[in-house]
């Protein structure tokens, strides 16, 4: 939400989300006729219940955002927040399970190439961009991404202030190589999960439970290692964030608000679903 330009763009996004999730998914199996009218209805009865139980939840992580806003933050409060945001995805994928369990119980060995295939393409993309780079390089794209994203919300940044995320981003943890290894490890488990199933065929209950794991496992590693790096890149993220929004002065933090506001107002007209 924080990295959207304008609150147009949260409207058309959202009204259409549905449609955007059904082509990204279709983009890794490649449906069946019989899978694409399956999957859009599922996807769709999916973007009900959003509407109906996950925007409130939403609207009140912003409003907690919104009232943090106007003083000095620290990290603790920052990771509130984005662990609120965590449990929204968790809700969202674990009402998806069951439509996820069947598609995934009715895909051929085809569409599990093309799976394998997409997941290829996007590694050689990740280590492209992230890896096969100079450190200058990275810390730059990095740099982009958080100036776009900060810059949406509060304004135009000072020099000073550029510089001091720039820093923070030059003395990060962030490796990418622990996440294109992770991202591996995520992808191995749902291919093992998948090619058991074409030759066992488990019960839907079973397949449900397998795929409740691999979940799981997606969200929170079994490598302890990885954990505990996730865990404290999280924190040495919001601590970084604070450290940023504590620079920033009363015109930027009232453009903060304001956003944070019209972002509130728009996820209120959008709980009445459109005509």
């Amino acid at each position: 939400m924080l990295a959207l330009q304008a609150c147009s763009t949260v409207r058309l996004a959202y009204n259409n989300a549905d449609e955007v999730a059904y082509w990204w998914i279709d983009s890794y199996v490649d449906f069946t006729p019989t899978q694409s009218q399956r999957m859009r209805e599922d996807l769709a009865r999916l973007h009900r219940w959003h509407r109906d139980n996950e925007l409130r939840p939403v609207a009140e992580l912003l409003l907690q955002a919104e009232q943090l806003v106007p003083g000095d933050v620290d990290g603790p409060q920052v990771c509130t927040v984005v662990d609120g945001l965590r449990s929204r995805l968790q809700a969202v994928v674990a009402q998806a399970e069951p439509s996820l369990t069947t598609l995934a119980l009715d895909l051929d060995g085809a569409q599990l190439q093309t799976l394998r295939t997409k997941y290829a393409k996007q590694n050689a993309e990740y280590r492209k961009e992230w890896i096969d780079v100079s450190a200058e390089k990275r810390i730059d794209r990095r740099y982009r991404q958080v100036l776009e994203r900060s810059e949406s919300v509060y304004g135009r940044l000072t020099p000073a202030q550029r510089d001091s995320v720039r820093r923070q981003i030059a003395q990060s943890r962030f490796d990418p190589q622990r996440h294109l290894a992770e991202r591996q490890r995520q992808q191995q488990d749902v291919l093992r999960m998948l090619e058991g199933w074409r030759s066992a065929r488990p019960s839907l209950s079973e397949a449900r439970s397998q795929l409740r794991g691999v979940i799981a496992r997606g969200f929170d590693s079994p490598d302890g290692g990885y954990r505990a790096y996730q865990q404290e890149l999280q924190r040495e993220s919001c601590e970084s964030f604070a450290a940023a929004h504590n620079t920033t002065d009363a015109t930027q933090r009232e453009a903060a608000v304001k956003r944070l506001r019209d972002y509130r107002a728009e996820i209120a007209a959008l709980s009445v679903a459109p005509s």
